[in-house]
Protein backbone atom coordinates (compact mmCIF):
# COMPACT_ATOMS: atom_id res chain seq x y z
CA UNK A 1 0.00 0.00 0.00
CA UNK A 2 3.08 2.25 1.01
CA UNK A 3 4.27 1.34 -2.70
CA UNK A 4 1.31 2.22 -4.50
CA UNK A 5 0.43 5.51 -2.96
CA UNK A 6 4.61 6.50 -3.60
CA UNK A 7 3.44 6.40 -7.28
CA UNK A 8 1.05 9.11 -7.05
CA UNK A 9 3.78 11.02 -5.14
CA UNK A 10 4.26 15.00 -6.25
CA UNK A 11 8.33 13.96 -6.14
CA UNK A 12 8.99 12.92 -9.57
CA UNK A 13 12.15 10.97 -8.29
CA UNK A 14 9.45 9.70 -5.66
CA UNK A 15 7.53 7.87 -8.20
CA UNK A 16 10.38 6.58 -9.76
CA UNK A 17 12.20 4.91 -6.95
CA UNK A 18 8.83 3.51 -6.19
CA UNK A 19 8.33 1.66 -9.51
CA UNK A 20 11.97 0.31 -9.58
CA UNK A 21 11.43 -1.08 -6.04
CA UNK A 22 8.25 -3.15 -7.90
CA UNK A 23 10.23 -4.35 -10.11
CA UNK A 24 13.39 -5.51 -8.12
CA UNK A 25 10.39 -7.44 -5.98
CA UNK A 26 8.85 -8.25 -9.26
CA UNK A 27 5.65 -7.36 -7.99
CA UNK A 28 3.86 -8.84 -11.00
CA UNK A 29 0.53 -8.17 -9.46
CA UNK A 30 0.91 -4.17 -9.67
CA UNK A 31 2.10 -4.34 -13.31
CA UNK A 32 -1.23 -2.81 -14.51
CA UNK A 33 -1.31 -0.15 -12.01
CA UNK A 34 2.58 0.73 -13.19
CA UNK A 35 1.10 1.15 -16.92
CA UNK A 36 -1.26 3.41 -16.35
CA UNK A 37 0.56 5.15 -14.32
CA UNK A 38 3.26 5.04 -16.61
CA UNK A 39 0.32 6.65 -19.46
CA UNK A 40 -0.61 9.21 -17.52
CA UNK A 41 3.26 10.62 -16.63
CA UNK A 42 4.12 13.86 -17.47
CA UNK A 43 7.70 13.88 -16.63
CA UNK A 44 9.90 12.27 -19.20
CA UNK A 45 12.51 11.68 -17.85
CA UNK A 46 10.38 8.89 -15.46
CA UNK A 47 8.60 7.24 -18.49
CA UNK A 48 11.29 4.36 -19.15
CA UNK A 49 11.78 3.74 -15.28
CA UNK A 50 7.94 2.46 -14.83
CA UNK A 51 9.36 0.02 -18.26
CA UNK A 52 12.04 -1.42 -16.65
CA UNK A 53 10.14 -2.61 -13.25
CA UNK A 54 7.52 -3.72 -16.40
CA UNK A 55 10.46 -5.77 -17.92
CA UNK A 56 11.12 -7.64 -14.30
CA UNK A 57 7.36 -8.69 -14.20
CA UNK A 58 5.02 -10.83 -15.71
CA UNK A 59 3.43 -8.48 -18.23
CA UNK A 60 2.77 -10.89 -21.67
CA UNK A 61 -1.17 -9.18 -21.67
CA UNK A 62 0.28 -6.24 -21.52
CA UNK A 63 2.54 -6.57 -24.70
CA UNK A 64 0.05 -5.01 -27.81
CA UNK A 65 -0.65 -1.68 -25.60
CA UNK A 66 3.46 -1.73 -25.51
CA UNK A 67 3.24 -2.22 -28.91
CA UNK A 68 1.16 0.73 -29.49
CA UNK A 69 3.43 2.56 -27.21
CA UNK A 70 6.07 2.37 -29.07
CA UNK A 71 4.65 3.20 -32.41
CA UNK A 72 3.15 6.48 -31.02
CA UNK A 73 6.81 7.48 -29.43
CA UNK A 74 8.59 6.48 -32.48
CA UNK A 75 6.17 9.14 -34.52
CA UNK A 76 7.06 11.63 -32.46
CA UNK A 77 8.97 14.78 -33.16
CA UNK A 78 12.41 14.74 -31.68
CA UNK A 79 14.35 17.55 -30.67
CA UNK A 80 17.51 18.30 -28.40
CA UNK A 81 15.04 18.73 -25.73
CA UNK A 82 13.76 15.32 -25.99
CA UNK A 83 16.09 13.33 -27.63
CA UNK A 84 18.14 11.73 -24.54
CA UNK A 85 14.71 10.71 -22.72
CA UNK A 86 12.91 9.17 -25.79
CA UNK A 87 16.37 7.30 -26.57
CA UNK A 88 15.62 5.78 -22.69
CA UNK A 89 12.33 5.04 -23.77
CA UNK A 90 12.36 2.91 -26.82
CA UNK A 91 15.03 1.08 -25.45
CA UNK A 92 13.51 -0.01 -22.13
CA UNK A 93 10.37 -1.07 -24.34
CA UNK A 94 12.38 -2.87 -27.20
CA UNK A 95 13.86 -5.05 -24.30
CA UNK A 96 10.65 -6.27 -22.84
CA UNK A 97 9.47 -6.88 -26.79
CA UNK A 98 12.42 -8.83 -27.44
CA UNK A 99 11.99 -10.93 -24.07
CA UNK A 100 8.67 -12.01 -24.77
CA UNK A 101 8.62 -12.24 -28.85
CA UNK A 102 12.19 -12.72 -29.48
CA UNK A 103 13.59 -11.32 -32.43
CA UNK A 104 12.38 -11.68 -35.72
CA UNK A 105 16.05 -13.56 -37.51
CA UNK A 106 16.69 -13.06 -40.96
CA UNK A 107 17.60 -15.21 -44.14
CA UNK A 108 20.58 -13.99 -45.95
CA UNK A 109 20.83 -13.83 -49.67
CA UNK A 110 24.49 -15.58 -50.56
CA UNK A 111 24.58 -15.34 -54.46
CA UNK A 112 23.10 -12.89 -56.95
CA UNK A 113 23.96 -9.95 -55.01
CA UNK A 114 26.99 -7.77 -55.15
CA UNK A 115 28.83 -7.14 -51.80
CA UNK A 116 32.18 -5.51 -50.89
CA UNK A 117 33.41 -7.77 -47.92
CA UNK A 118 36.61 -7.42 -45.92
CA UNK A 119 37.93 -10.62 -44.98
CA UNK A 120 40.35 -10.28 -41.91
CA UNK A 121 43.52 -12.08 -41.70
CA UNK A 122 47.33 -11.75 -40.57
CA UNK A 123 48.59 -8.45 -41.78
CA UNK A 124 51.59 -10.01 -42.07
CA UNK A 125 50.35 -12.94 -44.63
CA UNK A 126 47.19 -10.97 -46.63
CA UNK A 127 48.99 -11.48 -50.08
CA UNK A 128 48.84 -15.37 -48.93
CA UNK A 129 44.87 -14.81 -48.69
CA UNK A 130 44.47 -12.90 -51.55
CA UNK A 131 46.08 -15.37 -53.94
CA UNK A 132 43.47 -17.98 -52.71
CA UNK A 133 40.99 -16.30 -53.38
CA UNK A 134 39.05 -17.74 -55.94
CA UNK A 135 37.46 -14.09 -57.52
CA UNK A 136 39.81 -11.68 -59.29
CA UNK A 137 38.46 -8.62 -57.72
CA UNK A 138 40.53 -8.28 -54.75
CA UNK A 139 43.04 -5.57 -53.05
CA UNK A 140 45.23 -5.58 -50.03
CA UNK A 141 43.53 -3.06 -47.11
CA UNK A 142 45.44 -2.70 -43.14
CA UNK A 143 43.09 -5.31 -41.94
CA UNK A 144 42.98 -8.16 -44.49
CA UNK A 145 41.52 -8.08 -48.13
CA UNK A 146 38.86 -6.39 -49.55
CA UNK A 147 36.84 -8.31 -52.04
CA UNK A 148 33.74 -7.62 -54.11
CA UNK A 149 32.18 -10.77 -55.09
CA UNK A 150 28.61 -12.09 -56.24
CA UNK A 151 29.41 -15.50 -54.65
CA UNK A 152 29.56 -15.54 -50.85
CA UNK A 153 29.57 -19.69 -50.51
CA UNK A 154 33.00 -19.32 -53.22
CA UNK A 155 34.78 -16.99 -50.68
CA UNK A 156 33.71 -19.35 -47.67
CA UNK A 157 36.06 -22.12 -49.00
CA UNK A 158 38.96 -20.02 -48.19
CA UNK A 159 40.51 -21.10 -45.12
CA UNK A 160 43.22 -18.51 -44.08
CA UNK A 161 40.78 -15.70 -43.20
CA UNK A 162 39.65 -15.38 -39.75
CA UNK A 163 36.14 -13.36 -40.23
CA UNK A 164 34.30 -11.81 -43.05
CA UNK A 165 33.08 -8.63 -42.81
CA UNK A 166 30.92 -5.89 -45.38
CA UNK A 167 32.58 -2.66 -45.40
CA UNK A 168 30.29 0.45 -44.52
CA UNK A 169 30.87 3.58 -46.65
CA UNK A 170 30.36 6.61 -45.00
CA UNK A 171 31.15 10.16 -45.53
CA UNK A 172 34.11 10.14 -42.86
CA UNK A 173 35.51 7.74 -39.76
CA UNK A 174 33.32 7.80 -37.18
CA UNK A 175 34.14 10.55 -34.37
CA UNK A 176 33.88 9.87 -30.83
CA UNK A 177 30.31 11.96 -30.40
CA UNK A 178 28.21 9.48 -30.00
CA UNK A 179 25.17 11.47 -31.56
CA UNK A 180 27.43 12.06 -34.93
CA UNK A 181 29.04 8.93 -35.32
CA UNK A 182 25.29 7.71 -35.31
CA UNK A 183 24.08 10.39 -38.19
CA UNK A 184 27.08 9.44 -39.95
CA UNK A 185 25.77 5.42 -39.99
CA UNK A 186 22.45 6.58 -41.03
CA UNK A 187 23.54 8.49 -43.83
CA UNK A 188 25.71 5.31 -44.84
CA UNK A 189 24.77 2.35 -46.79
CA UNK A 190 24.37 0.16 -43.95
CA UNK A 191 20.88 -0.58 -43.63
CA UNK A 192 20.86 -1.00 -47.93
CA UNK A 193 23.39 -3.28 -47.52
CA UNK A 194 21.25 -5.13 -44.55
CA UNK A 195 18.09 -4.99 -46.99
CA UNK A 196 19.98 -6.30 -50.23
CA UNK A 197 21.71 -9.47 -48.30
CA UNK A 198 18.66 -10.34 -46.99
CA UNK A 199 14.98 -11.94 -48.49
CA UNK A 200 13.13 -9.99 -45.24
CA UNK A 201 13.28 -6.05 -44.35
CA UNK A 202 14.22 -4.92 -40.64
CA UNK A 203 13.82 -4.33 -38.07
CA UNK A 204 17.23 -5.73 -37.86
CA UNK A 205 18.92 -6.27 -34.05
CA UNK A 206 22.42 -5.58 -33.75
CA UNK A 207 25.01 -5.15 -30.52
CA UNK A 208 28.01 -2.77 -30.82
CA UNK A 209 31.85 -4.92 -30.82
CA UNK A 210 34.54 -2.51 -30.20
CA UNK A 211 37.27 -2.07 -27.58
CA UNK A 212 35.86 1.74 -27.10
CA UNK A 213 34.28 2.12 -23.39
CA UNK A 214 31.08 0.32 -22.63
CA UNK A 215 29.10 4.59 -21.88
CA UNK A 216 30.64 5.22 -25.36
CA UNK A 217 29.00 2.33 -27.15
CA UNK A 218 26.13 2.43 -24.71
CA UNK A 219 25.34 5.89 -26.21
CA UNK A 220 25.89 4.99 -29.95
CA UNK A 221 23.38 2.03 -29.55
CA UNK A 222 20.93 4.90 -27.83
CA UNK A 223 21.50 7.27 -30.85
CA UNK A 224 22.02 4.49 -33.67
CA UNK A 225 18.29 2.86 -32.20
CA UNK A 226 16.86 6.79 -32.41
CA UNK A 227 18.34 7.77 -36.04
CA UNK A 228 17.12 4.54 -37.52
CA UNK A 229 13.62 5.08 -35.70
CA UNK A 230 13.37 1.40 -35.12
CA UNK A 231 14.90 0.10 -38.37
CA UNK A 232 17.74 -1.29 -36.23
CA UNK A 233 17.36 -2.39 -32.49
CA UNK A 234 20.23 -2.81 -29.65
CA UNK A 235 20.13 -6.21 -28.87
CA UNK A 236 22.92 -7.16 -27.69
CA UNK A 237 22.34 -10.55 -26.40
CA UNK A 238 20.26 -12.08 -29.78
CA UNK A 239 21.48 -10.56 -32.77
CA UNK A 240 22.05 -11.16 -36.65
CA UNK A 241 24.45 -8.00 -37.09
CA UNK A 242 27.38 -7.35 -35.48
CA UNK A 243 28.76 -3.82 -35.76
CA UNK A 244 32.35 -3.69 -35.20
CA UNK A 245 34.54 -0.43 -34.34
CA UNK A 246 38.21 -0.41 -34.70
CA UNK A 247 40.11 2.60 -33.19
CA UNK A 248 42.06 4.96 -35.81
CA UNK A 249 45.40 6.46 -34.47
CA UNK A 250 43.09 9.74 -34.60
CA UNK A 251 41.07 8.69 -32.03
CA UNK A 252 38.27 7.91 -34.71
CA UNK A 253 36.27 4.75 -35.72
CA UNK A 254 36.38 2.82 -39.12
CA UNK A 255 33.49 0.74 -39.19
CA UNK A 256 32.35 -2.59 -40.66
CA UNK A 257 29.88 -5.21 -39.55
CA UNK A 258 29.99 -9.16 -39.41
CA UNK A 259 26.37 -10.79 -40.30
CA UNK A 260 26.04 -13.37 -38.15
CA UNK A 261 22.60 -14.54 -40.06
CA UNK A 262 24.82 -16.24 -42.43
CA UNK A 263 26.53 -19.57 -41.11
CA UNK A 264 30.49 -19.71 -40.97
CA UNK A 265 30.25 -23.86 -41.30
CA UNK A 266 34.44 -23.59 -42.60
CA UNK A 267 35.72 -25.09 -38.95
CA UNK A 268 32.31 -26.63 -37.77
CA UNK A 269 34.24 -29.25 -36.70
CA UNK A 270 35.68 -27.53 -33.89
CA UNK A 271 33.63 -28.65 -30.94
CA UNK A 272 36.05 -28.36 -28.56
CA UNK A 273 38.85 -25.85 -27.47
CA UNK A 274 41.12 -25.02 -24.90
CA UNK A 275 42.98 -22.01 -23.87
CA UNK A 276 45.52 -22.63 -25.53
CA UNK A 277 44.08 -23.52 -29.13
CA UNK A 278 45.50 -22.14 -31.94
CA UNK A 279 42.43 -20.62 -33.88
CA UNK A 280 41.76 -22.84 -36.80
CA UNK A 281 42.22 -19.78 -39.67
CA UNK A 282 45.95 -19.45 -37.89
CA UNK A 283 46.03 -23.39 -38.28
CA UNK A 284 45.21 -22.92 -41.73
CA UNK A 285 47.82 -20.36 -42.38
CA UNK A 286 50.70 -22.16 -41.37
CA UNK A 287 50.09 -25.17 -43.35
CA UNK A 288 49.09 -22.83 -46.30
CA UNK A 289 52.77 -21.43 -46.00
CA UNK A 290 54.39 -24.77 -45.06
CA UNK A 291 52.92 -26.48 -48.55
CA UNK A 292 55.61 -26.52 -50.64
CA UNK A 293 57.24 -29.18 -48.30
CA UNK A 294 54.37 -31.14 -47.20
CA UNK A 295 53.66 -34.32 -49.50
CA UNK A 296 50.56 -36.59 -50.34
CA UNK A 297 49.97 -39.85 -48.44
CA UNK A 298 52.63 -38.93 -46.06
CA UNK A 299 52.82 -40.30 -42.40
CA UNK A 300 52.63 -37.47 -39.85
CA UNK A 301 52.82 -36.57 -36.14
CA UNK A 302 52.06 -34.43 -33.99
CA UNK A 303 53.88 -34.36 -30.21
CA UNK A 304 51.80 -31.37 -29.01
CA UNK A 305 48.31 -31.78 -30.44
CA UNK A 306 45.97 -29.86 -28.35
CA UNK A 307 42.37 -30.42 -29.49
CA UNK A 308 43.66 -31.16 -32.84
CA UNK A 309 43.34 -28.47 -35.14
CA UNK A 310 46.82 -28.21 -36.23
CA UNK A 311 46.69 -31.95 -37.70
CA UNK A 312 42.69 -31.20 -38.78
CA UNK A 313 43.96 -28.54 -41.11
CA UNK A 314 46.94 -30.44 -41.99
CA UNK A 315 44.83 -32.99 -43.74
CA UNK A 316 42.57 -31.22 -45.18
CA UNK A 317 45.07 -29.00 -46.97
CA UNK A 318 46.86 -32.41 -48.24
CA UNK A 319 46.18 -35.56 -47.79
CA UNK A 320 47.76 -37.87 -45.10
CA UNK A 321 47.97 -41.84 -44.84
CA UNK A 322 48.23 -41.65 -41.41
CA UNK A 323 48.38 -39.26 -38.71
CA UNK A 324 49.32 -39.68 -34.48
CA UNK A 325 48.77 -37.43 -32.05
CA UNK A 326 50.42 -37.56 -28.59
CA UNK A 327 49.55 -34.74 -25.87
CA UNK A 328 49.93 -35.38 -21.77
CA UNK A 329 46.69 -33.44 -21.11
CA UNK A 330 44.23 -36.36 -21.14
CA UNK A 331 41.17 -33.71 -21.43
CA UNK A 332 42.79 -32.32 -25.26
CA UNK A 333 42.65 -35.85 -26.01
CA UNK A 334 39.23 -36.28 -25.89
CA UNK A 335 38.53 -33.17 -27.07
CA UNK A 336 40.53 -33.91 -30.05
CA UNK A 337 39.44 -37.62 -30.57
CA UNK A 338 35.43 -35.88 -30.76
CA UNK A 339 36.93 -32.91 -33.12
CA UNK A 340 38.32 -35.13 -35.55
CA UNK A 341 35.10 -37.32 -35.60
CA UNK A 342 33.34 -34.12 -36.48
CA UNK A 343 35.92 -32.98 -39.07
CA UNK A 344 35.79 -36.76 -40.33
CA UNK A 345 39.70 -37.13 -40.28
CA UNK A 346 41.32 -40.10 -38.96
CA UNK A 347 43.57 -39.05 -36.37
CA UNK A 348 44.95 -41.58 -33.63
CA UNK A 349 45.58 -40.05 -30.77
CA UNK A 350 47.65 -41.42 -27.69
CA UNK A 351 47.65 -39.71 -24.04
CA UNK A 352 51.50 -39.88 -23.62
CA UNK A 353 54.41 -38.02 -23.33
CA UNK A 354 56.06 -37.70 -26.73
CA UNK A 355 59.62 -38.30 -25.13
CA UNK A 356 58.09 -41.65 -23.65
CA UNK A 357 56.35 -42.57 -27.14
CA UNK A 358 57.77 -45.55 -29.11
CA UNK A 359 56.12 -46.68 -32.38
CA UNK A 360 56.82 -49.52 -34.98
CA UNK A 361 57.91 -47.04 -38.08
CA UNK A 362 59.00 -43.75 -38.39
CA UNK A 363 57.14 -40.72 -39.92
CA UNK A 364 57.87 -38.33 -42.96
CA UNK A 365 56.59 -35.18 -40.70
CA UNK A 366 56.58 -33.92 -37.94
CA UNK A 367 53.84 -30.66 -37.45
CA UNK A 368 53.29 -29.40 -34.12
CA UNK A 369 52.26 -25.68 -32.37
CA UNK A 370 55.47 -25.97 -29.31
CA UNK A 371 54.43 -25.13 -25.95
CA UNK A 372 54.86 -22.02 -24.38
CA UNK A 373 56.95 -21.48 -21.67
CA UNK A 374 55.21 -20.25 -18.66
CA UNK A 375 56.36 -20.96 -15.26
CA UNK A 376 60.06 -23.20 -16.83
CA UNK A 377 63.44 -20.94 -16.97
CA UNK A 378 65.37 -20.34 -19.77
CA UNK A 379 67.57 -23.38 -18.76
CA UNK A 380 64.62 -25.67 -18.62
CA UNK A 381 63.04 -24.02 -21.85
CA UNK A 382 66.42 -24.83 -23.74
CA UNK A 383 66.80 -28.46 -22.24
CA UNK A 384 63.13 -28.72 -23.13
CA UNK A 385 63.93 -27.97 -27.52
CA UNK A 386 67.08 -30.47 -27.23
CA UNK A 387 65.41 -33.11 -26.19
CA UNK A 388 62.80 -32.69 -28.40
CA UNK A 389 65.18 -32.54 -31.43
CA UNK A 390 66.84 -35.38 -30.11
CA UNK A 391 63.22 -37.37 -30.18
CA UNK A 392 62.56 -35.89 -33.10
CA UNK A 393 65.88 -37.80 -34.88
CA UNK A 394 64.73 -41.20 -33.74
CA UNK A 395 61.01 -40.32 -34.90
CA UNK A 396 62.02 -39.08 -38.05
CA UNK A 397 62.44 -41.11 -41.56
CA UNK A 398 65.90 -39.35 -43.56
CA UNK A 399 64.84 -36.46 -45.83
CA UNK A 400 61.94 -35.88 -43.43
CA UNK A 401 60.35 -32.60 -42.04
CA UNK A 402 59.50 -30.65 -39.14
CA UNK A 403 56.75 -27.95 -39.23
CA UNK A 404 57.23 -25.93 -35.95
CA UNK A 405 55.01 -22.79 -34.48
CA UNK A 406 57.21 -21.66 -32.05
CA UNK A 407 58.16 -17.95 -30.31
CA UNK A 408 61.61 -19.51 -29.04
CA UNK A 409 63.46 -18.60 -32.23
CA UNK A 410 66.75 -18.25 -30.30
CA UNK A 411 66.68 -22.09 -28.75
CA UNK A 412 65.27 -23.81 -32.45
CA UNK A 413 68.42 -21.76 -34.27
CA UNK A 414 70.93 -22.83 -31.55
CA UNK A 415 69.78 -26.30 -32.07
CA UNK A 416 69.89 -26.02 -35.79
CA UNK A 417 73.42 -24.96 -35.37
CA UNK A 418 74.72 -27.54 -33.45
CA UNK A 419 73.01 -30.18 -35.33
CA UNK A 420 74.45 -31.29 -38.87
CA UNK A 421 71.60 -33.36 -39.51
CA UNK A 422 69.01 -30.73 -39.56
CA UNK A 423 68.68 -27.62 -41.51
CA UNK A 424 66.58 -25.15 -41.92
CA UNK A 425 64.47 -24.61 -45.06
CA UNK A 426 62.00 -22.44 -44.52
CA UNK A 427 61.84 -19.51 -41.48
CA UNK A 428 58.04 -17.36 -41.69
CA UNK A 429 57.43 -14.55 -39.07
CA UNK A 430 53.87 -15.01 -38.40
CA UNK A 431 53.14 -12.68 -35.05
CA UNK A 432 56.10 -10.04 -34.77
CA UNK A 433 54.91 -8.54 -31.76
CA UNK A 434 55.16 -11.63 -30.10
CA UNK A 435 57.76 -13.51 -32.00
CA UNK A 436 55.88 -16.41 -33.28
CA UNK A 437 57.53 -18.04 -36.18
CA UNK A 438 56.78 -20.81 -38.58
CA UNK A 439 60.28 -23.05 -39.19
CA UNK A 440 60.31 -26.36 -41.34
CA UNK A 441 63.11 -28.11 -40.90
CA UNK A 442 64.79 -31.16 -42.76
CA UNK A 443 66.25 -33.86 -40.88
CA UNK A 444 68.83 -36.17 -42.65
CA UNK A 445 70.28 -39.12 -41.24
Amino acid sequence: DVLKQMLYNPDAKARKNAALLMGDLQMSEMAQLIFDVYLKEEKRFVKSSYLDALANMDIEKLIPDIVDCKLKIESEDINDSNRKHIQEELRSINKILIKYNGIKHHTPVLEGVKAELLLMTNRLHREVVRRQIPVKDTKLHPLGVLVKTDNIPLIMQVRTFRKMYFTIHASSLLPKDAQKAAALLAESDMYDILRRMHREDGPFYYRIESTADAAYQSRLAKAIDMHFAGRMINSPNDYDVVIKLIPTKNDNFFVCMRLCSIQDNRFAYRKNVLPTSMHPSQAALIVSLAKPYLKEEAQIMDPFCGVGTLLIERAHLVPAREIYATDTYGDAITMGRENAAFAKTRINFIHRDFFDFRHDYKFDELITDMPVRNRQTKAEMELFYERFFDKAAEHLVSGGIIVMYSNEIGFVKKQIRLRVEYRLLQETCILDKKDFYLFVIRYED
